[in-house]
């Protein structure tokens, strides 16, 4: 299946925030900003020579085959946010280790965040000073979807702010903890580009993506656009 790319409208209301405001211009089934399929990407730009990546998971913290543990690992200058618990999200807490984690950086990273991770990076980006060069939100998840897990704690709210970097959020059609319509109002929200990548799953282990080389295509793109 082909990845879908999705500018303009807003989708229906109450997804993932309150109030709706008008669409700047209707819906345009085209790539947002130019962003090209992952078949079209030469190898050559796809390199990440020079540019300095946090990895963000979610809950569980993406074991081994886990497209972002591959990334890290291809990328030994990459870093990945540290938590003390893994299993029990607590918001505050989670916050806490995405500052430490931000601290010191040369040059502003990129956040390459999954799951969970991406309602972290929202909520982070409302009070967080600390610049941030684009951020990658894979499969948001939907705190009022009956796979959320319930032992997560402060994540209830999902944040509507329109983040001040940019980013790009990938949903997968057949994600069991968020819907693609949520996934592309939480894009709406946060002002980022969207793109559909097919019928993936979670877009994590169990999806049997290996490192997922149209997910690194994803961020290429991102960052040749931001």
């Amino acid at each position: 299946m082909r990845e879908k790319w999705w500018i303009g409208k807003r989708p229906r209301e109450g997804i993932c925030s309150r109030p709706v405001l008008p669409a700047a211009a209707p819906p345009v089934p085209v790539p947002w900003l130019g962003l090209r399929s992952a078949q079209n990407v030469p190898k050559h730009e796809r390199s990440m020579d020079g540019v300095t990546a946090l990895i963000v998971p979610g809950i569980g913290n993406s074991g081994p085959r886990h497209w972002q543990t591959l990334w890290e690992q291809n990328h030994p200058h990459w870093h990945r946010v540290q938590q003390r618990d893994w299993d029990h999200p607590v918001l505050d807490e989670w916050l806490r280790g995405l500052d430490v984690a931000m601290a010191g950086w040369p040059q502003p990273p990129v956040l390459i965040a999954h799951s969970m991770g991406c309602l972290l990076v929202a909520h982070w980006a409302r009070r967080a000073s600390a610049a941030v060069g684009a951020a990658l939100l894979v499969a948001p998840p939907d705190p009022q979807g009956p796979a959320f897990p319930s032992t997560a704690r402060g994540f209830e709210t999902v944040p509507s702010d329109r983040l001040p970097f940019p980013s790009l959020v990938v949903a997968s059609s057949n994600d069991a903890f968020g819907s693609v319509d949520y996934a592309k109002q939480c894009a709406v929200d946060w002002g980022s580009a969207f793109v559909e990548a097919g019928a993936i799953g979670h877009i994590n282990a169990e999806s049997d993506l290996g490192a997922w080389p149209a997910g690194f295509v994803f961020l290429t793109q991102l960052l040749a656009t931001s």
